[in-house]
């Protein structure tokens, strides 16, 4: 590691641990409205109840409406105040029964019935029933939602035509043959598509509380729920109050009877409040984690996710493969892991996380190439003659933004003098607050930027099938003759009855993907909080969101 990259981090270190010995233990200096500075004081527990689980939810959810809040800030919360047929299970990912009690599958794999339980309520008493699920898998594919995530409802037939226009919501195959009674006929026989249908983008919504208020998510009085917890307090971008949802079918499973997320966006404030007692969880901020691996209240797990870099394939200088080669092949990622990171997560050296299991025996990275491994004379290689192919005497300037965070502001600067040590180009970095970042890069308004995905089944395709035509995902415009070949490739996977031929189009697939470097994959994500002893049972599985349902304090 070069000296300049080392000072990087020992100021990163140094400005971090000042920050933590400034931090107040008991309150938290938020920024009012107004732009003056003011203590905000956590809301008080309610006369009778001893114990509220704490949490931090990070920043305020980007929306509770399902199709919309495609993020983790929304979905850790509404996946435990809102459910749909099914919900992974509390010691594996693995769907079980949910709002549905049984299902029935057709011999070809295409027909899906399911069956709604009696006692399904939502919050305001009335029955969850099978037209709830009609009208929400619809109205996920409705292009009118706008849904960043109206993809995942693909695996329905109909669907992909009725969201891009070519179709309309009577060709969407999902059918209530009566309350209790939802048929669902899916384009390819899927084994995995229980999974789908525990995500929080195909939870239901109660119908006439949508239509009568375009903003009924996001207010307490005009939510409505039907998971184990019941929002009773939001003070928008301080705090959230959940409370143990009485009606729920399963509501003598949940022993938390209250939970409070504060949103608190930077990780050595919410640390100094997990050391002070006011967070029962919390992640340990980067300049601790060597100290932290071994930690007995450490949990450490795999979760699938990737950090990795966005080009934009048609903003210059990012129109260009080897361009876009060179900047992969100059970060040295084992050292943004070591020395950045510092919480033990590998480096990513291809885009579909390695842990997903192989039909053949092992796992997928045991199959599977190992792409763009540090090596900047390659680099300078491939930027010298993609300079020339552009005609280019200089390189047009390149600007990475990334949203707010301490971590990503150091790894940023890491990033960059790794760029500048090998390529001898000076990057700029452009630092947003995470509504602002989003809006842009969703709308392509940038030339590199810092991204985060997070799978939600567990099956590779979650990652490959974002860059297929309607994929809100595909913020990089990939396309051309070389992504025709690539929706190709993935397309045939669907249509693959054998698992380990099916695995070896979706290898192809990611070769491809690689071979154009569209996506610059930095490392792989991992469960890494701390737990305060009092609580159990926080469940975080390797795909999916926290599940919170079981969670108990100990006695």
């Amino acid at each position: 590691m070069s000296k300049k990259l080392l000072m990087l981090l020992f100021v990163g270190l140094l400005s971090s641990v000042l920050l933590l010995a400034a931090c107040s233990s008991d309150e938290t200096a938020q920024e009012s409205s107004d732009g003056t500075d003011e203590e905000t004081e956590s809301p008080e527990a309610p006369a009778g109840d001893g114990r509220t689980l704490h949490l931090n939810n990070g920043q305020e959810p980007t929306s509770l409406d399902p199709p919309i809040g495609n993020d983790e800030y929304s979905y850790n919360i509404l996946n435990n105040v809102m459910e749909g047929l099914t919900r992974l299970a509390k010691d594996a990912p693995v769907p079980e029964p949910a709002m549905a009690e049984s299902w029935d599958v057709s011999d070809d794999g295409l027909v899906y019935t399911f069956h709604i339980r009696e006692d399904a309520e939502w919050t305001n008493g009335e029955p969850v029933t099978a037209y709830d699920f009609e009208y929400s898998f619809k109205r996920l594919a409705d292009p009118e939602t706008a849904s960043p995530a109206a993809s995942h409802s693909y695996w329905i037939a109909g669907a992909e035509a009725y969201n891009s226009g070519e179709g309309s919501e009577e060709d969407m195959l999902v059918e209530a043959l009566d309350e209790g009674t939802l048929e669902v006929t899916l384009t390819y026989p899927i084994d995995f598509f229980l999974s789908i249908v525990a995500m929080p983008q195909m939870f239901p919504v109660h119908q006439e509380t949508v239509e009568a208020d375009a903003n009924w998510a996001g207010s307490v009085d005009t939510l409505v729920t039907n998971g184990p917890f019941t929002i009773t307090e939001w003070a928008h971008d301080d705090y959230l109050v959940v409370e143990k949802n009485e009606t729920y079918w399963d509501a003598n499973t949940v022993e938390v009877e209250r939970i409070e997320y504060v949103m608190v966006d930077d990780e050595n404030t919410a640390f100094s409040l997990y050391q002070a007692g006011d967070l029962h969880v919390s992640s340990v901020p980067a300049d601790l984690g060597e100290e932290y691996l071994d930690h007995p209240e450490m949990y450490m797990a795999p979760r699938s996710g990737i950090e990795y870099q966005f080009f934009h394939t048609q903003t210059e200088p990012f129109q260009n493969k080897n361009i876009r080669k060179a900047f992969m092949y100059a970060i040295n990622r084992e050292d943004i892991v070591e020395f950045v990171n510092k919480s033990g997560e590998p480096a990513a050296y291809g885009w579909v996380h390695p842990d997903f299991e192989h039909p053949a025996g092992g796992t997928w990275g045991d199959n599977v190439g190992h792409y763009f491994e540090y090596d900047p004379e390659k680099a300078r290689e491939l930027l010298a003659l993609g300079m020339e192919e552009e005609g280019y005497d200089e390189l047009p300037t390149v600007t990475l933004s990334y949203n707010t965070s301490d971590l990503h502001s150091t790894r940023s600067q890491a990033l960059q003098e790794m760029i500048r040590e090998s390529l001898d180009i000076e990057v700029e970095l452009f630092n947003q607050e995470w509504e602002v970042f989003r809006d842009r890069s969703n709308e392509g308004e940038f030339h590199y930027f810092r991204g985060s995905y997070l799978g939600g089944y567990n099956d590779p395709i979650n990652y490959l099938d974002n860059f297929l035509p309607g994929s809100g995902f595909n913020r990089g415009d990939w396309e051309g003759e070389v992504h025709q070949q690539y929706v190709d490739i993935v397309n045939a996977s669907y249509e693959e009855a054998d698992p380990e031929k099916r695995f070896e189009l979706l290898m192809e697939a990611e070769e491809l993907l690689m071979e154009e470097a569209i996506v610059n994959p930095i490392y792989f994500y991992n469960r890494s909080y701390l737990v305060n002893p009092e609580v159990e049972n926080v469940i975080t599985h390797f795909v999916g969101f926290t599940e919170l349902k079981w969670a108990r304090f100990v006695d």
